[in-house]
């Protein structure tokens, strides 16, 4: 029997779809810093949904020898003879000496998430890793997407999709994205309070292997309102969203004010915090350890993480890029695959 449950096997091994990213971005340099690394290959297959062409001129500035197979992306296949294939899109072409936003890296970027997304549908991948993209580029391309999280949701067909953040021992979910502060109270209601609350307990439970989660969520106003007193939300709409979860037997708690939860929660309190809107998760999480944050899209079919940084165009070509975000990321994914994996084969 092997022990090392077919690891030593390539065939039977995690096949992790890798997405390039923005081409004029810091994607391709952290992508082949990170896959370079000889324990990363051995702990996955990996499919790099991206071009050739960049990731070689991204390899030569950082001085490593192209270690990758290269085949042509309309045959991708999970039986590729080679720990590291690059699905080629040789159909797009970015000028070395564009360093910003640019319409034709958009349309790229945007076709390797598309058929990563696809691919990890079909099963030709166990997880997605989406390397950095740059919002600006997408709609210069005109997606009609603002970022990752609304592309996957409406790919996958899921009505509901939720952002995590990782740092460490800190997981976040927001009840908001990409919305304006001011505009928030528009569209602030129950549900988008209780769905993080039911995703994420699903997530720990299905991806994380955490039997019974144990949620804290966060109060919108300081003070968690004081009673009514800096505004009305904590008791109009997210203690019944809680309550209803409650209902449904999970195990979540609060509202609590935010400047205390989130440390409540790295010493060990709950497993995972829902926070109230993007900046209230966001900057804990990048305080925390913003070089090795992912961001983790669930309530989606398909296992998807990224790293929490974004493009950093100031920086390309400088082999400055620190790939650390992007290896917990893949790290990430891997440990995820294996554990919804394994729940599988009990069932």
């Amino acid at each position: 029997m092997n022990k090392n449950n077919g690891t030593n096997s390539i065939s039977e091994q995690m096949v992790i779809g890798v997405t390039m990213g923005d081409a004029a971005g810091i994607g391709p340099e952290i992508v082949v810093k990170v896959l370079a690394e000889a324990d990363i290959r051995r702990s996955a297959k990996f499919i790099v949904f991206g071009m050739n062409e960049q990731l070689c001129y991204a390899a030569d500035r950082v001085e490593i020898e192209p270690f990758w197979g290269r085949h042509q992306h309309e045959k991708i296949s999970r039986d590729y003879p080679h720990k590291v294939v690059v699905a080629d899109y040789d159909e797009y072409s970015v000028e070395p000496w564009i360093r910003g936003p640019s319409k034709v890296a958009g349309e790229a970027s945007v076709r390797f998430c598309l058929d990563a997304v696809d691919a990890a549908r079909a099963g030709i991948v166990d997880a997605i890793v989406t390397a950095p993209i740059s919002k600006v580029s997408w709609n210069m391309a005109g997606a009609p997407w603002p970022g990752h999280t609304e592309m996957l949701a409406e790919r996958c067909k899921s009505p509901r999709k939720v952002m995590m953040l990782i740092a460490g021992p800190l997981k976040v979910a927001l009840a908001t994205i990409h919305e304006a502060l001011f505009e928030l109270r528009h569209k602030f209601i129950i549900g988008c309070v209780f769905e993080p609350i039911d995703l994420l307990n699903t997530a720990l439970k299905e991806t994380w292997g955490i039997e019974h989660p144990r949620i804290g969520v966060a109060a919108l106003n300081p003070h968690a309102g004081e009673n009514g007193q800096f505004g009305d939300e904590e008791r109009r709409i997210i203690s019944p969203a809680i309550l209803l979860a409650q209902e449904q037997g999970i195990k979540c708690f609060g509202p609590f004010p935010a400047d205390t939860l989130f440390l409540r929660a790295v010493e060990g309190e709950f497993d995972a915090v829902v926070a109230m809107y993007h900046d209230q998760g966001m900057i804990p999480i990048k305080l925390l350890d913003f070089e090795k944050a992912v961001n983790v899209t669930i309530g989606i079919p398909i296992i998807r993480t990224s790293p929490a940084h974004g493009t950093a165009f100031d920086i390309v070509d400088r082999n400055l890029a620190n790939p650390e975000g992007m290896k917990s990321a893949i790290m990430t994914a891997i440990k995820m695959a294996k554990t919804k994996k394994n729940l599988e084969l009990r069932v």
